[in-house]
């Protein structure tokens, strides 16, 4: 006799979860001409964003800066004709942002969608007039307190270990848990509509794409070889759009302008590849090229911390720091998931074949020719591929590290417990016949002549049977302690003939 899941009290079924906007089998896509983006129970997702967009030409360049609503208005506004080539660098996930850039740009409703789930995989989908791509920046920071009232007060409740470990917790890039939030909801659903007064918060890596066991998650933060050092790493989704009209579009969670800053610094400096090629592909491979950059700290920060437990393990090994290599371990390999498709993504980006424009500072007007990707961005998307590799490298050789101390603290302790073992067997043979001759003499008979033999009788008697007992039981330990002092007798003869050999002669 069966059930179906719909008749099980124990399975959780999708009007359980706190997502009214996701159903099983529902239309795919946001269409970006309806204001609820096509599915009528679709919630919206509303923050206030920064926004940067910038012109420019081999001549000249503009930022200018937008909230939300200046940002819709501008957009309905003609580019200017000196304008080659134009950036819109988004902070922040807002519906009606995207809602606008979708609709201004005729981006897919598929593309859309996927801006939306922070929960997808690193790739390069292609469509008639814009390539959408979507990766995982990571990066490291240092963890800060919030000012949150009602955390305050929950501190100054609890005892001063209590209120230190919810203050930890607090710091690691957690969202705020507050009503006014837009949060993600988990299993990669819509998420759900809320108002608030500043972008999206950073999150750790344990909290990218985890499960819902929160006290997993609390823990493998508050354990991680980072937390020590005030330091973590944090990960955030990345989604950029090559337009076929010569314009790049790129979407941040939080960290935007840890890309944008390196960016403008090459756009307002004239004669720079970036500015002179007037390519927006080439700036879309300048945004891979600050997100990939910005994990290199990450190898170095770990070498270190791996470098100092390294020295732990070989000076005092326990059975505690394979649990931390352990931590290291699952942190490294959550990293890998991200960064390794990233190699992928690069030769898509270089194996598309598109009309190529003949040279690189040609002007281009309008998306008659599809999505291009130029014959020198294909050239430095080799460098971003180069560092991809070279971090990846860098990570798989350290996560091989932590596995192979792993191997040595449990081969050192049985080692030691082998060795242990050895030196008790080793006493217990040379006092074996001891005690067997002290038992022997401490008979309580009264006819023993031997006992009035003297102590030295019982020496005489002693010390053979021990040293005969010894070479029985530990011949096997012998043989090889002098076959391993002639082997190497031999072996320094070898290397003082050698020497003597290598002498420079007198003539």
């Amino acid at each position: 006799m069966f059930r179906t899941v719909e008749q099980s009290n124990d399975v959780l079924l999708p009007e359980d979860y706190d997502s009214p906007a996701w159903q099983p089998g529902a239309e795919p896509g946001y269409d970006p001409d309806l204001p609820d983006g096509g599915h009528a129970s679709m919630p919206t997702l509303s923050v206030p964003c920064e926004i940067t967009v910038i012109d420019f030409s081999a001549e000249r360049m503009v930022k200018r800066h937008f909230d939300n609503e200046a940002f819709i208005a501008f957009l309905h506004r003609p580019k200017e004709e000196w304008a080659a080539c134009r950036w819109i660098n988004v902070n922040g996930l807002s519906w009606d942002v995207i809602q606008a850039v979708g609709s201004n740009k005729g981006l897919h409703k598929l593309a859309l969608e996927d801006v939306m789930n922070l929960r997808n995989r690193t790739k390069a989908d292609w469509y008639p007039n814009h390539a959408y791509i979507v990766l995982t920046l990571l990066k490291l920071v240092h963890p800060v307190d919030g000012n949150d009232n009602s955390s305050d007060k929950a501190d100054a409740t609890t005892s001063p270990t209590s209120a230190s470990r919810l203050s930890f917790l607090r710091r690691i890039f957690q969202r705020r848990a507050r009503p006014s939030e837009a949060v993600e909801t988990e299993k990669g659903r819509p998420p759900i509509q809320r108002s608030s007064s500043s972008p999206f918060l950073p999150r750790s890596l344990h909290r990218f794409h985890a499960s819902a066991n929160e006290a997993r998650t609390a823990m493998m933060e508050r354990e991680s070889l980072l937390a020590p050092r005030n330091m973590a790493v944090s990960a955030e989704q990345v989604s950029i759009f090559l337009t076929s009209d010569n314009t790049a579009v790129s979407f941040f969670e939080a960290s935007a302008a840890d890309v944008e800053r390196p960016m403008v610094t090459r756009l307002s400096t004239a004669g720079t590849i970036l500015r002179a090629s007037c390519d927006a592909s080439l700036l879309v491979q300048a945004l891979l090229d600050a997100i990939v950059d910005l994990a290199l700290p990450l190898t170095t920060v770990y070498s270190d911390v791996l470098g100092d437990l390294e020295l732990d393990v070989l000076t005092a090994p326990s059975i505690s720091q394979s649990r931390s290599l352990y931590l290291c371990i699952a942190e490294i390999n959550k990293m890998l998931r991200f960064l390794q498709p990233v190699d992928g993504l690069v030769n898509a980006l270089r194996d598309h074949h598109s009309p190529d424009r003949g040279a690189v500072t040609e002007r281009r007007s309008g998306g008659e020719e599809g999505v291009i990707v130029s014959s020198v961005t294909r050239t430095y998307l080799g460098d971003v591929l180069d560092h991809c590799i070279v971090i990846c490298d860098a990570l798989q050789q350290l996560k091989q590290s932590s596995e192979d101390l792993i191997g040595l603290i449990f081969n050192t302790i049985s080692a030691t417990q082998n060795e242990s073992m050895r030196q008790l067997t080793t006493v217990t043979i040379i006092f074996l016949p001891l005690t067997f001759i002290t038992g022997f003499f401490g008979q309580n008979f009264t006819d023993f002549p031997e006992l009035h033999q003297g102590i030295w009788y019982f020496w005489a008697c002693a010390v053979p049977t021990a040293v005969a007992t010894v070479l029985i039981l530990m011949h096997d330990m012998i043989y090889s302690w002098f076959v391993r002092l002639f082997r190497r007798k031999r072996i320094l003869n070898i290397r003082k003939r050698a020497r003597v050999a290598s002498w420079p002669r007198r003539p």
